[in-house]
């Protein structure tokens, strides 16, 4: 059977939340592998809006394992309250729907704090946008080897001894920021009050999701964020804290790089970004204006106003390489409707010569200039459409420059937030 990787191949937001929710219906697993509940999933099921964070998408479909991996990093406050709410829009969640990996990293609210206090400190320029959850400072823990992880929880002895450990780095920290030291004692409490709530779902997903791939169960790989947040190959330092491309999903459930069978690569027909640093084809007018309103580009978890501008071919040409992308789903193609001329950025221009890719040094990103490509517009809609007879010939135009340009052809094209709104060329899941 099939196994896919679901990637953002722009900054995030590429509309993620539904491709996945499409896939699902048809996967036995789906796996979060990356990221924290920095990131959010809008899906739109029957009229019914979830707003997913921390959970993977396919919660909301009945029979599905859904696994959180040791690659992601867990605030359990945040997910027992995830349950809770989408418990009571119906959905049943229990331990036989979901698993969390025993070697998943905590979030604990020293990391929030010191989340926010770095950002705040931050001059202006040197911001890198966090959303202030604790990201960051959770993974340094990781790497750090000073995390609480899940299976910490199940013995107090080792609980105390690993916050113990945390708070040997954290409290210097924190008195250079001026925050007050953290109190021990609330703390254990807080995670001995969390524990059997979180516990409930631990478990080998290593061993259980080798275990399904053996049985022939097709698997979904779900990432949060983009490539080009990717701590590694993303515009650092204005990126995420975790590595984001899809080789990350291997590593991320503990099951080896060839039970990758497909990587979608998820890419809005324009491009837009939220918090700090460059984006090269960023439009502040009016056309910018109207690409934000139509597309409601406002982030699912912090609400923030999302930049907005022209499609950018160099960099989803660049993702789709380091993510090993076999095909892309392209999303929110009606919101083009109705532009009189469109344009594709199809490389850059840097001090007098033109690039085809972006460079790694953060001054070079900043100084790049976009050489842009002009195509007509469409007046008609394309809202809804559901196969490619319903498209105007300009917008199939559109699409098959996209592809020319990438280097890497469309898979599924979404018409609207609706999950049934979508094209399919190439299935992801064909053997």
């Amino acid at each position: 059977m099939a196994n896919v990787v679901v990637v953002g191949a722009q900054w995030g937001d590429e509309g993620k939340g539904k491709i996945v929710d499409w896939l699902s219906e048809r996967a036995d697993v789906i796996a979060r592998f990356q990221g924290g509940h920095n990131a959010g999933h809008t899906l739109v099921i029957d009229g019914a809006v979830y707003k997913l964070h921390a959970l993977p998408s396919g919660v909301v479909r009945g029979g599905k394992l859904s696994v959180i991996g040791n690659g992601v990093v867990l605030d359990p406050w945040h997910l027992v309250n995830e349950i809770e709410t989408v418990r009571a829009q119906g959905v049943e969640i229990t331990p036989d729907t979901l698993m969390i990996a025993e070697n998943t990293p905590l979030i604990l609210p020293i990391h929030g704090e010191l989340d926010r206090a770095r950002e705040e400190a931050a001059s202006k320029g040197t911001k890198i946008g966090t959303t202030g959850r604790g990201i960051g400072p959770a993974y340094e823990d990781k790497v750090g080897r000073r995390s609480v992880r899940v299976a910490d929880l199940a013995d107090d002895a080792t609980l105390e001894a690993r916050v113990d450990r945390a708070l040997q780095h954290h409290d210097p920290l924190r008195r250079g920021l001026g925050i007050e030291p953290v109190d021990r004692d609330a703390l254990l409490q807080q995670l001995r009050d969390v524990a059997p709530k979180i516990l409930a779902y631990a478990g080998p997903v290593w061993k259980v999701m080798n275990e399904k791939r053996k049985a022939g169960k097709r698997i979904l790989f779900e990432g949060a964020q983009g490539a080009l947040l990717d701590i590694d190959f993303g515009t650092y330092p204005f990126v995420t804290s975790s590595n984001v491309i899809a080789g990350q999903a291997a590593t991320g459930v503990g099951i080896g790089p060839g039970a990758i069978d497909f990587v979608l690569g998820i890419v809005k027909a324009y491009t837009t970004r939220v918090g700090e640093g460059p984006f090269p084809t960023e439009l502040e007018d009016a056309d910018g204006q109207r690409l934000g309103e139509r597309g409601h580009e406002f982030g699912t978890t912090t609400g923030r106003k999302r930049r907005c501008g022209w499609f950018d071919a160099v960099l989803v040409r660049q993702t789709c390489a380091t993510s090993g992308v076999n095909g892309i789903s392209l999303t929110k193609l009606d919101v083009l409707d109705g532009f009189e001329t469109l344009k594709i950025c199809t490389s850059y221009e840097l001090d007098g010569k033109v690039l085809d890719y972006l460079p790694t040094a953060a001054d070079q990103q900043a100084r790049c200039m976009p050489i842009y490509e002009e195509l007509p517009g469409w007046s008609e809609s394309t809202e809804g459409a559901r196969s490619w007879a319903d498209l105007p010939a300009n917008a199939i135009k559109y699409v098959r420059r996209v592809e020319e340009l990438i280097n890497c052809p469309v898979a599924l094209l979404s018409t609207s937030p609706e999950r049934d709104d979508t094209i399919l060329v190439t299935d992801p899941f064909s053997d």
